[in-house]
């Protein structure tokens, strides 16, 4: 069993600084937001993005993968009342000259084996697609 721990600290009433192991983050928890910093919502979804960096990282030497860079695009959608969010959508877009079937097998990878998009798959609609840079598409809304 792995653990993990973070401390936060409140700076002041617009931000709290975050800390683990030697690094630290600027959060932006005041009500009136901040534009130098993430919010909670935004550190949630570059959670999910560092996670699913990290599963690509960890398969393509296993698959024997070939890629040039990584551009993972996160779009969630909030509701009010009771504050959730409702839906989760992503574009993990990949420089790689691999076969589209490759492409598919990386997408299984990530998706099957990513600690942050397991439990949020668990508790919200987490849905998106893994292509080939240069072939954009417009995540929905």
């Amino acid at each position: 069993m792995q653990t993990y721990t973070v401390t936060a600290t409140r700076l002041d009433s617009h931000g709290t600084r975050m800390t683990c192991k030697s690094a630290e983050l600027l959060a932006d928890t005041g009500p009136c937001g901040r534009q130098d910093a993430f919010n909670p919502a935004e550190l949630l979804l570059a959670a999910l993005a560092a996670c699913m960096v990290k599963g690509i990282e960890r398969v393509t030497p296993m698959l024997r993968f070939s890629l040039q860079g990584v551009e993972i695009r996160l779009r969630a959608e909030r509701q009010d009342v009771p504050p959730r969010i409702t839906q989760i959508d992503y574009e993990i877009l990949v420089d790689t000259d691999e076969a589209d079937h490759r492409l598919e097998l990386l997408h299984q990878n990530v998706r099957k084996y990513g600690t942050i998009s397991n439990t949020l798959a668990a508790a919200v609609p987490l849905e998106g697609v893994l292509r080939r840079a240069g072939v954009r598409a417009t995540l929905a809304g």
